[in-house]
């Protein structure tokens, strides 16, 4: 199974993410670490990635996922995923996927990004981002109003795992 934890930037997708990999003994992949490095840069400089821009990064993250899928191995992949045809894209085998969407108050999230350290996406990008969000309507929605512990629990009891 894949698991694909989506939303917003600062939703805490990887920081859960990992969590749940981690108390499941699967295959962890942030897909920010597939971003090409212009990607980075452009979100660096505070422009908002395109649809063009994120072409080879979901093409590389669909490729990913179908490599797991073919191995056997049990996943969870951190991924923003914000628009449906993103997602329709990675749901490589939707029979052996799930989709868990991290949902929460916009100022919540608006005062996590604030607090990050050293990382690409900067505070002023958020409000694209939400703007940009078709939230899936198939998912499992999970609020993040809690700790990263809890969160992955409450993903865990919705999943039966």
């Amino acid at each position: 199974m894949i698991v694909l934890v989506m939303g917003v930037s600062g939703a805490g997708k990887t920081t859960v993410g990992a969590r749940l990999a981690r108390d499941l003994g699967w295959v962890f992949v942030d897909a920010d670490d597939l971003h090409p490095p212009a990607n980075i840069e452009k979100m660096r400089s505070g422009k908002p990635l395109d649809d063009q821009d994120r072409a080879p990064w979901l093409a590389a993250l669909a490729a990913r996922i179908a490599q797991l899928l073919d191995a056997g191995r049990d996943a969870v992949i951190a991924c923003s995923a914000l628009k449906a045809a993103y997602r329709a894209q990675l749901l490589v085998d939707p029979a052996r996927m799930r989709v868990v969407h991290l949902t929460g108050d916009p100022a919540l999230i608006a005062a996590r990004l604030a607090a990050r350290k050293a990382h690409f996406m900067p505070p002023g990008l958020l409000q694209t981002q939400l703007a940009a969000l078709e939230p899936p309507e198939d998912a499992i929605r999970v609020d993040i109003d809690g700790t990263p512990d809890e969160i992955a629990a409450a993903i865990r009891r919705v999943l039966g795992l």
